[in-house]
């Protein structure tokens, strides 16, 4: 999960490969009846219990930033019966951060370092911790994780999770974790810089027009990235470009000169580059 700029985005994430699977988002505008401006804090609470209805029996595990890593949310989480990997800060979780250093200290936590060449992770993980003072009985694992090339730190985090913790899978989880940049980078990015026009609709608009369009982008990207991950003739054209913009004005170019047929005549169009039989348009 994460914010974009009018809306919260829920994305399918999968660590292993780059493609990513948009679920449909919840716009951050004002509620009926509201009087306060809304926030990512209450769109969560109404996106999240509408992806557990529209898929009552996927498993999920949630990835999301900081702000996310209060108890409330946690416990809705639960409710939902969805497991969750979520990025916490000291500075946000003093009472956490203590609690953790001390039973580490004390011998109850575990630390793990593996050498890959010049790489080195370091693991500190720690199971059934509270979240904070004020919730005692909300109990976290706490997964603590720095990356070292060289002797030089070039990446440290730290995670809660509801999944326990354990030497064997220690390294997935701290991938999961990881993976919640692709949020931004493989769907944000793209949808900004990729030609599908993201932030050219400035705010709601009137009744709440750009939210509309905003949702039929993503829809959008998501035939595309469904397509990318199980149509052969759609990847075959798409590796002949170095972004996805080239492609669309490609495909657009296309269906302005021509009358085509079917999806797989324009996809053998841009692949093979060869005349094939096609309609010409009546232009006079």
């Amino acid at each position: 999960l994460s914010p974009c700029r009018f809306w919260f985005a829920a994305v399918i994430v999968p660590p292993e490969q780059k493609t990513v699977l948009p679920l449909f988002p919840e716009a951050l505008t004002r509620q009926d009846g509201e009087n306060q401006t809304d926030g990512e804090r209450n769109a969560a609470k109404r996106l999240l219990p509408a992806i557990r209805a529209a898929f009552p029996k996927l498993p999920f595990i949630v990835l999301e930033d900081r702000l996310a890593a209060n108890a409330p949310h946690l416990r809705m989480l639960m409710e939902l019966k969805m497991n969750y990997i979520i990025v916490v800060k000291e500075t946000d979780h003093t009472y956490l951060k203590a609690e953790v250093e001390t039973r580490m200290n004390g011998g109850r936590g575990k630390s793990l370092e593996i050498r890959e060449g010049n790489t080195t992770r370091q693991y500190r993980y720690l199971n059934q911790v509270p979240i904070n003072q004020s919730n005692p009985d909300l109990l976290v694992n706490y997964l603590e994780y720095r990356e070292l090339k060289e002797g030089k730190t070039t990446y440290h985090c730290s995670w809660i999770t509801n999944i326990e913790i354990t030497a064997n899978n220690v390294y997935q989880i701290m991938r999961a974790g990881r993976t919640r940049w692709k949020i931004e980078n493989e769907t944000f990015n793209t949808l900004k810089t990729q030609g599908y026009h993201l932030e050219h609709n400035y705010g709601h608009g009137k009744r709440h027009l750009a939210t509309v369009l905003a949702t039929l982008m993503m829809l959008h990207f998501l035939i595309d990235q469904v397509q990318e991950l199980a149509c052969p003739l759609f990847k075959a054209a798409r590796h002949r470009f170095y972004s996805r913009h080239q492609l669309w004005e490609l495909m657009r170019a296309y269906c302005v000169l021509q009358v085509l047929p079917s999806w797989e005549t324009l996809f053998k169009l841009i692949i093979y580059q060869t005349k094939l039989e096609v309609e010409q348009l009546d232009t006079s």
